[in-house]
């Protein structure tokens, strides 16, 4: 709105003679020359880092000095179901706000968004893609904390830092998330031999010692044999991590339809409900998630 419609808006008439309007003249005259030409040339200093066509474009997150964030709030070791699923629940308001982003996937505290090879969001501009979602996680974070941690006040707030990587192939994007779910096997094994022995009064330093350079079978031997743990039963969350996608169901409605003969036959009509997001804690290295969910990446 123009300032002396403000004014006319408030009772004050102005005229064209009026000192007062010979003033706002100049003012808006005065903005008009900073915001078109004279100062404009300072946009030349933005970076112009916008995403390669044709690539998935995948924003991962991670948790910035979490150890210490997890120890002043009490985290349950190895694993926290109300942070993971906090975690997850952020994870899907991300989605659901940013529809580009075809599939998710997120364990301890990182997540990873992967944005379809024809998403045009933000002219594909990566620091507005990573700061935006970073913000937003960020923020429903703090939201939506109360909701998991009921009886737990939040101390300080927590920060995401992100990163974005392009992958011009779908295998490339494929071993991308099958690395990360590698990484959340091996950091969980670890974690849960760790916390074990500390659990049953060994020192952090004693537990490091007695898990240093051990391989995975001495590992799960080590749970069993000393902990009755066989680490292959335990919830798919913490070994396998969290997966979203969206997912529609086909639905089937049948109605009634009269002919000229004044007889009725039914007809049977099929259309695909709106994409709900699907949460699933499964194993995504293999194939049989891909041919489950052939459409994941469409």
């Amino acid at each position: 709105m123009h300032v002396t419609e403000i004014l006319n808006g408030a009772g004050y008439e102005t005229k064209q003679s009026d000192p007062l309007k010979q003033y706002v003249k100049g003012i808006s005259k005065s903005l008009r020359v900073m915001a078109n030409t004279k100062f404009q040339y300072v946009r030349k200093f933005e970076q112009q880092d916008c995403c390669l066509l044709n690539t998935w474009i995948v924003v991962r997150l991670d948790g910035r000095c979490f150890h210490k964030f997890a120890e002043t709030h009490n985290f349950s070791k190895p694993n926290d179901d109300r942070a993971l699923n906090l975690m997850t629940y952020c994870a899907s308001v991300v989605m659901k706000e940013f529809t580009d982003i075809v599939i998710s996937y997120g364990q301890s505290d990182e997540y990873s968004f992967v944005f379809k090879k024809s998403s045009t969001i933000f002219s594909r501009r990566a620091s507005k893609l990573m700061t935006t979602i970073c913000s937003l996680f960020s923020s429903s974070y703090v939201f939506h904390w109360s909701k998991y941690f009921t009886d737990v006040p939040l101390q300080y707030p927590p920060s995401f830092d992100g990163r974005v990587i392009l992958y011009p192939s779908e295998k490339n994007l494929r071993d991308y998330l099958s690395w990360r779910q590698a990484d959340c096997h091996i950091n969980n094994l670890y974690n849960t031999c760790f916390w074990s022995l500390v659990s049953s009064g060994v020192s952090n330093s004693e537990a490091e010692k007695q898990i240093k350079d051990t391989c995975a079978a001495e590992k799960n031997e080590l749970l069993f044999s000393k902990f009755g743990i066989n680490y292959n039963k335990l919830p798919q969350l913490y070994r396998k991590g969290t997966t979203l996608i969206w997912e529609s169901e086909q639905l089937q409605t049948t109605q009634l339809v009269a002919n000229s003969n004044e007889a009725s036959t039914t007809a049977t009509t099929k259309k695909m409900a709106k994409p709900e997001i699907l949460v699933l804690n499964v194993d995504i290295i293999g194939e049989q998630f891909w041919i489950e969910h052939s459409n994941a990446l469409n």
